[in-house]
């Protein structure tokens, strides 16, 4: 095959990849934008949570119980034990605290967006990550090597590979 060929059969798959993939590229685009503030309470929402839970925890296994970590009980008022975000009732094992998440919507983009290898989403994440990896590759073959395009191709890939070992060190 010869390189026009080739250069043409790039295109074409990357075209219709890229077309193919709009919808959750916007996605993961949007979600990881929202990633970045996940250590903050941009966009959530106050969500209140009643749970009954074995009766008598301490603090450290109550905040396994209920996901929150360093949990300290602040005061105890009779069988209620009040902690910041809430309040337990040791006799009755009853817990009620508030958290703070994500809407439905963007909990579910960044949910697919963090998926691991034990959640079913995961084999999305391969698929999507070996085709940006196509994407990367193939636009080396959108344009014939001897083309002026090609050429200053090729200088913005040095910028762009120098900018995130830049960013990666610093």
């Amino acid at each position: 095959m010869n390189n026009r060929k080739v250069s043409n059969k790039a295109r074409v798959y990357h075209r219709y990849l890229g077309f193919f993939l709009a919808g959750i590229m916007g996605v993961y685009a949007f979600s990881g934008v929202v990633l970045i503030f996940r250590n903050t309470d941009f966009l959530k929402v106050e969500v209140i949570n009643e749970k009954k839970v074995e009766a008598g925890l301490d603090a450290e296994r109550l905040g396994k119980e209920v996901k929150i970590k360093n949990l300290i009980f602040t005061s105890v008022e009779g069988d209620v034990v009040n902690f910041e975000q809430g309040v337990y009732n040791i006799k009755t094992g009853e817990v009620k605290y508030f958290s703070k998440k994500l809407p439905y919507v963007l909990d579910k983009m960044t949910h697919m967006h963090k998926a691991t290898s034990s959640d079913p989403l995961y084999i999305l994440n391969i698929f999507f990550g070996v085709s940006l990896l196509f994407f990367v590759l193939s636009a080396f073959w959108m344009f014939l090597p001897n083309t002026t395009i090609f050429k200053k191709g090729l200088y913005f890939t040095a910028g762009g590979i120098l900018l995130t070992l830049i960013m990666l060190f610093v």
